[in-house]
């Protein structure tokens, strides 16, 4: 719980003072199990650093609110909602020289430096692996490693950023810790930095955990989305799922699918094909994560801008069984979330020597579609017709809550104007204060 942003809100409502405080220190003892005078003296404290700052409006200390929650708009939800709000920011950050940077929208960032291309990329955690910490350390870091190798790249290291509610247990950070460098030891890549804060030191009680881990990594040929080609094929290994499958598992009861996903398929194949004559000749590749198939191939198709088609009979039969019966009997969209498979975008003769490598090392893959010229847009083939692939609002709904969630209608095309005001309003902040900073 947020305690300074319940008394914000309390005091925009126009409540007392005093209620506040009280209702506060309820919430207090709840929570911390203080003693009731305890937790008045903390609901005052609390008070008076919220009253110091109420009132606080200078340019630097305030800033342009879209009215627009986080929530409402899916941001992380791999949605439409969260894609639109990325090129936001792609927006805000504006053009740089980076090799590939935010406007290409793709896995990882790349720089040259030194005659080689540096990547680097980061994940944060699956939110709902807080109470599970070794599950949330080890996906995450699987992910980070993902995105690194997807772009061509060779991992040289990791960090970490890991932060704990107040009332959270020490040990997590630990179990966290042990399941970051569980996937970084098998992997051979050493975690060799970090961080370690309280979630809103003393103003948010409760034990959720949140953090996210990083890669750099180095390569001499990339393989950025841009690079997609008419002609190309798309080649999907099988996959069963990371940390949206593992928390589908844990709260819907499927809890013998845990252990699907506690695998290192994806970067032993990747691996493999950096370390291969191959790499040269592929031109793009990308982790089946950001919302599923639905989510990465709707940006693979804006940002090459080319027609990407994709057969779903093609899809099913490479998801692990198991993962599949879960998502078929729970009715959630296998192509609106996050696999955990390799999809390798190359011209034909390339892709069947990627899938005689990976076959070789037991990887089964297949050819699940197809780029070609035309209007960029995504393309599924269901039944011998095809159809519009575009992703939802929000990634399919693979927990109880987010079912619920997902039912709520908001007007996106008003959501979207509220958030091109605010993101207007920071890009001319950050163009005034270099003004100001450069003088």
């Amino acid at each position: 719980m947020d305690v300074e942003g319940y008394a914000r809100r309390s005091l925009n409502q126009g409540r007392a003072s005093q209620d506040i405080i009280s209702d506060l220190a309820d919430r207090i003892v709840e929570i911390k199990g203080v003693s009731r005078d305890y937790a008045l003296s903390f609901a005052k404290a609390v008070m008076v650093e919220v009253n110091a700052t109420r009132d606080l409006k200078t340019d630097i200390t305030s800033y342009e609110k879209a009215g627009v929650s986080m929530g409402m708009f899916g941001v992380g939800s791999r949605g439409t909602g969260d894609f639109y709000a990325h090129r936001k920011i792609a927006e805000i950050i504006g053009k740089s020289d980076a090799t590939v940077g935010v406007e290409d929208m793709d896995d990882a960032g790349v720089v040259q430096a030194g005659g080689q291309y540096i990547v680097c990329t980061v994940d944060g955690m699956h939110s709902r692996l807080s109470d599970y910490p070794f599950l949330a350390g080890f996906h995450v870091t699987r992910a980070t490693l993902r995105d690194c190798y997807v772009m061509g790249a060779r991992p040289v290291m990791l960090f970490s950023d890991i932060h704990v509610a107040d009332d959270g247990d020490v040990a997590k950070i630990f179990d966290y810790t042990a399941g970051v460098t569980t996937v970084g030891e098998l992997a051979g890549v050493p975690l060799v930095s970090g961080s370690t804060l309280r979630i809103g030191g003393d103003m948010v009680i409760g034990d959720r955990m949140t953090g996210c881990v990083g890669t750099v990594g180095v390569a001499e040929h990339i393989t950025a989305r841009r690079k997609a080609a008419p002609g190309d094929q798309l080649l999907m290994t099988t996959g069963a799922g990371g940390g949206t499958v593992a928390t589908t598992a844990l709260y819907y009861g499927y809890h013998d699918v845990i252990e699907k996903t506690i695998n290192l398929t994806f970067l032993h194949a990747a691996d493999a094909i950096l370390k291969s004559e191959l790499l040269g000749s592929i031109h793009a590749m990308t982790d089946v994560t950001n919302g599923g198939l639905r989510g990465d191939v709707h940006e693979m198709a804006k940002t090459a801008g080319l027609r990407f088609i994709v057969e779903e009979e093609k899809v099913r039969g490479l998801i692990d069984p198991d993962v599949y019966r879960m998502l078929y009997e729970l009715e959630i969209d296998p192509l609106g979330v996050s696999v955990d498979a390799l999809l390798v975008i190359a011209e034909p003769e390339t892709i069947y020597g990627v899938q005689a490598l990976l076959s070789k090392m037991g990887v089964e893959s297949s050819i699940i579609g197809r780029v070609e010229e035309g209007k960029a847009e995504p393309v599924l083939v269901r039944n011998g017709r095809e159809e519009e692939f575009s992703p939802r609002f929000r990634e399919a709904a693979y927990t109880p809550l987010k079912k619920l969630v997902e039912k709520e209608e908001q007007d996106f095309d008003y959501m979207k104007n509220q958030v091109d005001r605010a993101a207007k309003a920071a890009i001319e902040k950050k163009t005034r204060i270099i003004k100001k900073l450069s003088h």
